[in-house]
């Protein structure tokens, strides 16, 4: 449906551009004043923020957007087939185990899609603080009543439900950050403002995350969230100093703890761990030699037969270019070169800050998370688990990415026409 649409909402302004009529009385009224706390700026501004009227067009939602996430999910899907039932069948007895239950996940996850993209992102804003203090408490419950599942303490499974919490902390750090940059975007150049406050949203999810020992996880927190704060605006000396703060903590972790020193050593000499931490990356380095420039044929794979451990999960990318060779590697890079300059797109265009903010933060968690697993995978960064979104089989993280999918397409409903 086309057309014009004037709502009432929180104060927004869009990073490039917007058409906004303040109504005085109520902006005087909420307008933050001499004395008060951030906090209280803040929760005051999200919960009775200040009264404006917002022009935005309505229209369609972005199609290229969509079909390229539904061309990810189905490449996605052939994949984890082709690489996890030989798995399957050994190991579980039933060889469709991991596709059936992959696409019980994608259903499920469409139909978030679906839902979010009617749902006016304001909504959103409104829960940013609930959402982000759910994560936390989840994050906090993992150590109590989480379950182990292959040698690490990660899941909350409740009957049929596994939940990883830190896919949840994932979408809520960019959420809140959004909310937060939408009242403080003028200040996001003091360090103050722009630096510290945020790196206490961050650092929470990033502290919980790591005493799960779970590296990975609170690497890729960090680093959505520093994303998010240098597209906002803050300074670069300061983004320094939060990223430097971030390394001394993590280089601490790394001293103190045997199991990521083992990691990195296996890294740098994987022949002297071939029995150990450094049979994975071996193994997938032949798979991915192995490949050439066509490969081997879809189905064909032979480190997929119990070589490579687990090949439908984090090293599922290995399989691909086995299986499909560097002309598949690359249809896979670049479809999701194509979704992240289409979401950045999207962002850039978007009615206000809120939203401009939020698209982009899930678009760069995107591209964190593909150029991670990829370097996992190659080898050119020590072994850790990171996931391939749309790729590697797990329900909660894939459930997640599509409702993100959906938010961003939501937003593209009433993004300016205006190409960039």
């Amino acid at each position: 449906m086309d057309g014009k649409e004037t709502r009432y909402g929180a104060r927004s302004a869009s990073v490039l551009h917007e058409n906004v009529t303040t109504e005085a009385p109520e902006a005087e009224k909420s307008a933050p004043k001499k004395g008060r706390s951030p906090v209280e700026d803040f929760f005051r501004e999200l919960l009775f923020g200040r009264r404006e009227t917002v022009e935005r067009n309505v229209h369609a939602p972005d199609i290229t957007f969509l079909i390229l996430v539904i061309i990810l999910l189905c490449y996605g899907s052939v994949v984890i087939f082709s690489a996890g039932h030989v798995y399957a069948q050994n190991v579980l007895g039933d060889s469709m185990y991991f596709v059936k239950n992959q696409l019980e996940w994608a259903f499920i996850g469409i139909a978030a899609m679906i839902l979010l993209v009617f749902i006016d992102y304001k909504i959103i804003r409104r829960f940013s603080v609930f959402i982000y203090a759910t994560s936390v408490l989840l994050l906090a419950l993992v150590p109590i009543i989480g379950k182990t599942v292959n040698g690490a303490k990660r899941w909350i499974i409740l009957g049929p439900i596994r939940i990883q919490p830190t896919e949840i902390a994932k979408f809520a750090i960019v959420v809140m950050l959004a909310a937060y940059i939408s009242i403080f975007r003028e200040k996001m150049s003091t360090f103050k403002y722009g630096i510290v406050f945020p790196g206490c949203l961050i650092g929470i999810v990033c502290a919980m995350t790591a005493l799960e020992k779970h590296l990975s996880g609170t690497i890729i927190l960090f680093l959505i969230g520093l994303s998010v704060v240098i597209i906002a605006g803050a300074r670069l000396k300061y983004i320094g100093i939060l990223g430097g703060t971030f390394a001394v903590g993590a280089t601490g972790i790394l001293l103190i703890s045997d199991y990521a020193k083992a990691r990195i050593d296996a890294w740098i000499n994987p022949e002297n761990y071939i029995k150990s931490t450094g049979w994975q990356p071996m193994q997938s380095l032949m798979a991915i030699g192995s490949g050439g420039l066509f490969g081997v044929g879809l189905g064909n794979s032979y480190q997929k037969h119990l070589w490579l451990p687990e090949p439908q999960n984090d090293f599922i990318f290995a399989i691909l270019c086995e299986e499909l060779g560097l002309i598949g590697a690359l249809a896979l890079i670049v479809l999701f070169i194509l979704l992240i300059w289409r979401g950045f797109s999207i962002g850039m265009r978007a009615p206000d800050a809120f939203s401009s903010v939020l698209v982009m933060g899930l678009t760069a968690k995107l591209g964190i998370q593909v150029l991670l697993n990829i370097a996992v995978v190659t080898v050119s960064i020590p072994t850790t688990g990171v996931a391939l979104p749309f790729f590697s089989y797990g329900g909660s993280a894939l459930v997640m990415q599509l409702a993100e999918m959906g938010i961003i397409l939501s937003i593209s409903r009433f993004s300016s026409a205006k190409k960039i």
